[in-house]
């Protein structure tokens, strides 16, 4: 309470994802601190939410399952990732539910029947096997 009685700045921590919202932590500017390099400036900070793609790292392993189901697919079709386009899709949808990443709708990542590849050729490197080098031709 005297605290909060005494010239002080709230100094909010980065936005978790999980309870959506920030902390607060409470400084009193009147006695010194070994805080001193602090930058406080007077216009209000604001927290941005991460880009996008940019989100929290699965710290409970919660979406480990779908994510290792969707690696080892990847791993048994030599990374021809439309074959296990439906394990990535639920690893998706893991992360949203649990609020690791922002919820989105899943057609707008991609996963709308419009956008699904049904068969994809493989580049045989013919030009490389007849010593094609890109950039020097």
């Amino acid at each position: 309470s005297q605290l909060l009685d005494s010239p002080s700045w709230i100094l909010r921590t980065p936005f978790d994802h999980r309870t959506q919202q920030n902390s607060q932590i409470i400084v009193n500017i009147n006695k010194p601190s070994t805080m001193s390099s602090m930058n406080f400036s007077s216009s209000k900070q604001t927290i941005k939410p991460p880009q996008r793609g940019i989100f929290p790292l699965d710290h409970d392993s919660e979406c480990k399952p779908f994510m290792e189901k969707y690696i080892s697919c990847l791993k048994e079709e030599h990374d021809k990732h439309h074959l296990c386009r439906d394990l990535s899709k639920e690893y998706l949808q893991c992360r949203m539910d649990r609020k690791l990443m922002a919820s989105e709708d899943l057609e707008k990542l991609g996963y709308s029947e419009e956008a699904k590849v049904e068969s994809a050729v493989e580049y045989d490197k013919s030009k490389e096997k007849e010593g094609f080098v890109a950039g020097k031709h």
